[in-house]
């Protein structure tokens, strides 16, 4: 019988992992400079991990970097640009030994208007297909047996992604755009993606769980979605989490002993939940999974033709030591 969690949704990331030891485990966290995704790294790093902090620019993961102590490492990755994502990678992968987690938090959410890139809607771009490379390409440096990937979801897979799931005919977004559905549908493509990599990593014992972090300040996830947002926002801040209890749950994928072995899951509140019914479609999830690679394959084809000749550069930068700080950033990005 599995044992209980003792976790929910007012808990906190470092609560999740009080009393957890990680020193010398290496954990990777994109959008590490705010919100939900600083808090992430703040606690694993409290602990003693050694956390790889992504951001979109150098200076913004540096400054996260060096607000959490000496034993973290800032790695610029703009998930708008697969060569950021590329040089990232590869920078990781440089650095000496396996990796223990990847939390992959950074994301948009329901642009008010259409934007694409590489001929891809940008959320879903950015929430899924820059993540699907980023991760793809860093999972054989994944410790077998004990290792995790964590997929950072959103209810908006369940609430707002259309009925098939995955409009594949539209992924450019020009036959028609809404922000909430295609929010949705990138939120459900990264669950999608969760699930169908964790059957293809489960003979090497590496766990893969997606999670929905709760409606939390600072993540910006509610911008454009009121018509009142000054007075809708204040009053819906008293219900929301604090970054730190948003941080909550994919602390506890990427670290507690207590979800050791559980994989393939749909997690909410530090608690496994039930998930959009389009998760347990393998067919669905090959589909995805093929169509990711032809879009990676066909960015990364443009991509090496405009870097031809060129030297790369990677973004490396050890933090100095420095005592942590605790704090909990209150504005979006990542």
């Amino acid at each position: 019988m599995a044992r209980p969690i003792h976790y929910g949704a007012r808990s906190t990331a470092d609560q999740v992992l009080a009393g957890i030891d990680l020193t010398r485990r290496r954990i990777v966290v994109t959008g590490c400079n705010s919100g939900i995704g600083f808090e992430t790294m703040n606690a694993l790093a409290a602990n003693g991990a050694h956390v790889i902090g992504l951001a979109r620019t150098r200076d913004s993961a540096q400054a996260a970097c060096e607000s959490v102590g000496p034993w973290a490492t800032a790695i610029a990755c703009d998930l708008m640009d697969f060569e950021s994502v590329e040089e990232a990678a590869e920078s990781i992968l440089r650095l000496p030994g396996p990796l223990d987690a990847i939390i992959t938090n950074a994301g948009i959410a329901n642009l008010p208007t259409l934007q694409t890139r590489y001929g891809i809607e940008l959320q879903f771009l950015v929430n899924h297909i820059a993540h699907f490379a980023l991760v793809n390409r860093l999972a054989g440096a994944v410790r077998s047996d004990t290792g995790r990937i964590v997929i950072v979801s959103s209810d908006a897979s369940i609430k707002q992604a259309p009925a098939e799931g995955v409009m594949f005919d539209n992924l450019d977004g020009q036959r028609f755009y809404d922000p909430f559905i295609f929010h949705g549908q990138a939120k459900l493509a990264s669950a999608i993606y969760a699930k169908e990599l964790s059957r293809r990593l489960v003979a090497r014992g590496v766990s893969v769980n997606s999670l929905h972090p709760g409606p939390t300040r600072g993540t910006g996830i509610d911008k454009y979605r009121v018509s009142n947002p000054r007075l809708s926002h204040r009053i819906a801040r008293l219900f929301m989490k604090s970054p730190a209890q948003g941080a909550a749950t994919q602390a506890l994928l990427a670290a507690s002993p207590q979800v050791a072995g559980i994989t393939g899951e749909y997690w909410s509140d530090c608690q496994i939940a039930r998930g959009n019914s389009l998760l347990a479609d393998e067919g669905l999830g090959r589909r995805l999974w093929e169509t990711s690679e032809e879009i990676v394959s066909s960015i990364g084809a443009v991509g090496s033709k405009a870097r031809m000749g060129a030297v790369q550069e990677y973004a490396i930068i050890d933090s100095p030591p420095l005592r942590p700080i605790r704090r909990a950033a209150d504005f979006v990005g990542f």
